[in-house]
């Protein structure tokens, strides 16, 4: 008897699922009920949570553009595994292609290196 490989990774699914709303019906149950200013209150890494204007406040660019940084440097990490596993059947061609691709990224990171793009104020 042959079992469809795709019941494992299903099952998983439906395991987490499950998992997911068993956690998220329960907690409500379980969970503590005393609530006070403090607890409500933001937490800001222990100190004092620093006053909002009235419609939130403007976040500087540089959050936004770390958050890119680490996307795109992320993704590129990503892209090494399937050539990891594969490279032995790539032969000369795929080590030139990820020579090539790693080189590119270098310049990206040194690129935003210089420019000041990792540095934090």
């Amino acid at each position: 008897m042959t079992i469809n490989p795709y019941v494992p990774i299903v099952g998983l699914l439906i395991l987490g699922a499950l998992f997911a709303l068993f956690s998220v019906s329960v907690a409500p149950i379980v969970g503590p009920k005393r609530y006070n200013r403090a607890k409500m209150d933001a937490y800001e890494c222990g100190i004092e949570p620093a006053p909002q204007p009235v419609g939130g406040g403007r976040f500087p660019v540089k959050f936004y553009l770390t958050a890119m940084l680490f996307i795109v440097f992320d993704i590129e990490t990503i892209f090494l595994y399937p050539w990891a596993v594969n490279f032995q059947a790539l032969g000369l061609f795929g080590f030139v292609e990820m020579v090539l691709f790693i080189v590119t990224v270098f310049i990206a990171y040194t690129y935003v290196w210089r420019r000041g793009g990792l540095n934090w104020d």
